[in-house]
C-alpha cells in the first residue's frame, strides 16, 4: 500500500509529510517528503494549550479550534506531496501525556482532515496502548525494525524532538524503547526565553556556552532517571526543575548546559548490551553541541540516520505511515518491551472520508 504519514511533534514547529510503500511489516520505497511550518500565531496558541492542557475539557472551544487549524495545515502538508495515496497516518499534535493518570491527549479533527483529502485516515494511535496500562509512547520502535532489518546489532536509535526517545534493536530481536528525558524542548524554551529565537540553530548558542556540570546534576537528579524501562513522560515534566538549575545562567551557559542534559538522559538509558552503533534522527541531530555531546558519552559511533540511507527529518512522519497501514490491518503497534503492555497490542481508529 503507499501511505501518507503525517508527525506534528512536540517542539511545535510544523508538520513533516512523507510517502511510504508498506504492508505494515515490511517497509518498501520511500517517496516524496515534505515540511509545512506552522505560523507564528499557531505555535504561540499549542504552547498555550500545552501549559493549560491539564486542567482543560476536550469539548473547550480553543481546543476545538485549534484542532480545526491542525486539520487544515495537515491536509496543506498532503497537498504539498502531490501524491496519490491509498490511507493517512494522522498523529495529531499532543498537548498533554500522562499515562501514570491514563490519559494521552492528541488534538487534531481526523474527520476534517479525511473530508480534505478524501482519503482514510488512521488516527488516535497512543489511547488503546495507555488504556491497556501501557505507556502509549514511544510508537516507533516497530518501524524502526522494519528499517534497519538490514544492519548489524545490538543497534541504538535516537530520536530527538520535544523530548527525546530511543529504540534499542538487540541481536536476538529483542525490541526495547523508552522516552529517555528531555530533547529540544528545554533548549528551545530557554532560547525562546532569552534571545527571541524559535530554536538554538545549528547549536550555535550552546556550542558557544559553558556546561555547569553541578546544574547538570541536579537536573540529572529527577526520580524519572531512576525509572526502570519502558517509560515515557510529558514535554512539560522537566519545566520547574530546568528553571530552577538554570537560573542566573547567562544565555550561552544556560543553553549549553541544557544541551548537555540532552546527551546525558539519553546515555543514561539502561540497555542489555553496548550498541555497536547510534544512529540520531530528529531536529537534534542538527545541533552540533548535542550530537558532541553524544559522542562523548558512547564509545562507539554516533552518527546522523542520513549514515545509512534514511531522511531523518522524514522519519516520523515515515513511521506514522507504516502504522496507519498496520491500524488497517489490525496489527499490533506496541509490545511489552517498548510501552510496557502486557502483549502485543493493535490499536488507532480508522475514519472514512465522507
Amino acid at each position: 500500500m503507499i501511505a501518507i504519514g503525517l508527525m506534528s511533534g512536540t517542539s511545535l514547529d510544523g508538520v513533516d509529510a512523507a510517502v511510504i510503500e508498506t504492508d505494515g511489516e515490511v517497509v518498501g520505497r520511500s517517496g516524496k517528503t515534505a515540511t509545512l511550518v506552522f505560523e507564528d500565531g499557531l505555535r504561540i496558541r499549542l504552547r498555550r494549550l500545552l501549559d493549560a492542557a491539564p486542567g482543560l475539557a476536550p469539548d473547550d472551544p480553543e481546543v476545538l479550534a485549534v484542532a480545526r487549524l491542525i486539520a487544515d495545515r495537515h491536509a496543506e502538508a498532503v497537498a504539498m506531496l502531490a501524491s496519490r495515496a491509498d490511507i493517512i497516518g494522522f498523529h495529531g499534535q499532543t498537548i498533554l501525556h500522562d499515562p501514570a493518570a491514563g490519559r494521552t491527549w492528541q488534538i487534531g479533527d481526523a474527520g476534517l482532515l479525511a473530508h480534505k483529502t478524501l482519503l482514510p485516515v488512521a488516527f488516535d494511535f497512543r489511547s488503546a496502548d495507555v488504556a491497556a496500562g501501557g505507556e502509549g509512547a514511544p510508537l516507533a520502535p516497530l518501524f524502526h525494525a522494519a528499517m534497519a532489518a538490514g544492519i548489524a546489532k545490538p543497534l541504538l536509535i535516537v530520536n530527538i524532538g520535544g523530548v527525546a526517545n530511543i529504540t534499542y534493536l538487540g541481536a536476538d530481536a529483542e525490541i526495547l524503547a523508552c522516552d529517555t528525558g528531555p530533547g529540544n524542548g528545554p533548549l528551545d524554551d530557554w532560547v525562546r526565553r532569552h534571545t527571541g529565537a524559535a530554536f538554538d540553530r545549528d547549536g550555535e548558542l550552546a556550542a558557544s556556552g559553558v556546561v555547569q556540570h553541578r546544574r547538570l546534576e541536579r537536573l540529572l537528579s529527577d526520580g524519572y532517571f531512576r525509572r526502570p524501562i519502558p517509560k515515557s513522560l510529558d514535554r512539560l515534566h522537566f519545566s520547574a526543575l530546568v528553571d530552577e538549575a538554570t537560573a542566573g545562567l547567562s544565555a550561552a551557559d544556560g543553553a549549553a548546559t541544557l544541551a548537555a542534559f540532552t546527551a546525558a538522559a539519553i546515555a543514561a538509558a539502561p540497555l542489555p548490551a553496548p550498541p555497536l552503533r547510534v544512529l540520531v534522527a530528529g531536529g537534534g541531530r542538527h545541533n552540533r553541541a548535542i550530537m558532541a555531546a553524544l559522542r562523548g558519552r558512547f564509545a562507539v559511533p554516533v552518527d546522523p540516520v542520513e549514515a545509512v540511507g534514511w531522511d531523518g527529518d522524514a522519519l516520523e512522519a515515515q513511521c506514522f505511515g507504516f502504522l496507519a497501514v498496520r491500524v488497517l490491518r489490525g496489527l499490533p503497534l506496541s509490545l511489552p518491551g517498548t510501552t510496557g503492555v502486557a502483549q502485543p497490542l493493535p490499536g488507532g481508529r480508522l475514519v472514512q472520508p465522507g
